[in-house]
């Protein structure tokens, strides 16, 4: 595949004229890989794996156009390993098969251990992942599978315990600004854009390296007289572009005011905002994506009917379009503004996921584990559970924590809306507890 993020010192000589753009931004070292330095820096988990000449198994997971098919490539360049690759679109078992009898041969041979590159190796089923872990475990292949979804809900358990997870960044302003530069280097010419539109250009990529090269690769094919301004970039390449004013305020700052306004409480700007961000072409699904997160982070449960207006707006979005549609994001923002506030359950998700990380390895209590075979009812699974419903109020006070933690208070609802209920429905069930146990 080609790269997206080379800088000038990595373009290899041999690369012909009339390769297209992202070809010729091949990089040839991971140093030269752009976006990516809290991995492939000398600090970073890659960085530090090359520097010492050993290389475990990875899951690279990211957005699409960051680099994660380039860097293995260059991984095993680096380390000195073979290199095959397969997909798990187009690939089956007797593929699999065909690619670890190849690298079972070269380690028999004596030559070169094999890095296996694993694109969307999500797509594979739990069958199909599992056939890897004999092949992982003897050494016979480094895998490395590049995947766009969340490892934790699309990979094995037991595939992830022989793997590292690293994470590639979206590419940010920064990254795609230096990918504009390497491409007007190559091409020996200035894109033919204005400032506010060559800022809109990377905005609308959204950290999609590998779309914005095809994006520049356009206007360069294109004769273009004068400087096209973003409207006229909209029209040009089909797509809807974020208006830069002359202060330069862009997509991010613009969602960041909308986000602030809300929870401040402002009905007034924060609709002024919307109304930049639609008016200016933004797209209005990752307006009301934003909105659908504001609803769960800002307001929670102070107002549970504010994420059920977010996601009604959506369907509403869906379903007329613009403009027509637009005045259902617009309902969805005026109730944000105006809801009650609470970050609570914000505050007990990043409690309990560091709790989590912590002790992630800790068994519940054996008595509220299931035990749908006779050996876990032999064991103790399942025994002495109170049924909640067959105690008074509905309410057994049991202890649910691992036995080797003790009871953690991750949510404490706000003072304000429907948080005042559940506040005092968490006091009742704590002095039944307290008096139960």
């Amino acid at each position: 595949m080609a790269d997206l993020f080379a800088p000038a010192s990595s373009v290899p000589s041999a690369t012909p004229d009339g390769a297209p753009l992202a070809e010729r931004l091949r990089p040839r070292r991971l140093e030269d890989v752009i976006g990516q330095d809290h991995l492939t820096g000398p600090d970073g988990a890659i960085g530090r794996m090359v520097a010492a000449g050993r290389l475990s198994s990875l899951i690279l997971w990211g957005p699409p156009g960051t680099g994660k098919t380039t860097i293995a490539r260059l991984l095993a360049d680096a380390v000195g390993l073979r290199f095959a690759a397969i997909s798990a679109v187009f690939s089956g078992v007797a593929d699999l098969k065909k690619v670890f009898a190849e690298a079972r041969e070269h380690v028999r041979a004596g030559l070169r251990h094999t890095l296996l590159f694993v694109d969307e190796i999500h797509r594979f089923n739990r069958a199909q992942q599992d056939s890897f872990l004999p092949y992982v475990e003897d050494g016979t292949v480094v895998l490395v599978g590049a995947t766009t979804e969340n490892p934790s809900f699309e990979l094995n358990a037991a595939l992830l315990s022989r793997a590292q997870v690293l994470i590639l960044n979206r590419l940010d302003a920064t990254a795609l600004a230096k990918l504009l530069a390497r491409a007007e280097e190559v091409e020996g010419r200035s894109l033919p854009l204005t400032p506010e539109a060559r800022e809109a250009l990377a905005a609308s990529a959204d950290g999609d390296g590998r779309f914005l090269l095809n994006q520049v690769e356009t206007l360069f094919s294109i004769a273009i007289e004068h400087p096209l301004d973003p409207p006229a970039l909209a029209r040009l390449l089909h797509r809807r572009m974020a208006v830069y004013d002359k202060d330069r305020e862009g997509h991010y700052n613009l969602i960041s005011a909308l986000h602030k306004s809300l929870r401040g409480s402002d009905p007034q700007a924060a609709l002024y905002y919307l109304a930049r961000m639609l008016v200016a072409g933004e797209e209005p699904l990752f307006v009301l994506r934003r909105l659908v997160r504001f609803a769960s982070e800002d307001v929670g449960l102070a107002d549970p009917q504010a994420l059920v207006q977010c996601l009604a707006a959506k369907d509403a979005y869906d379903f007329l379009g613009s403009p027509e549609g637009e005045l259902a994001i617009v309902q969805a923002c005026l109730y944000l503004a105006t809801a009650p506030k609470s970050n609570a359950a914000y505050a007990a998700q990043k409690a309990a996921w560091a709790s989590a990380r912590d002790t992630g390895s800790l068994m519940p209590p054996q008595n509220i584990l299931n035990a749908p075979t006779r050996l876990m009812k032999d064991i103790g699974y399942g025994r002495g559970y109170a049924y909640d419903h067959d105690s008074p109020d509905s309410f057994s006070g049991d202890n649910f924590w691992p036995a080797e933690m003790s009871r953690q208070e991750f949510y404490v609802p706000a003072p304000r809306g429907f948080e005042v209920k559940i506040a005092e429905r968490i006091a009742y069930w704590n002095k039944l507890r307290g008096e139960r146990s």
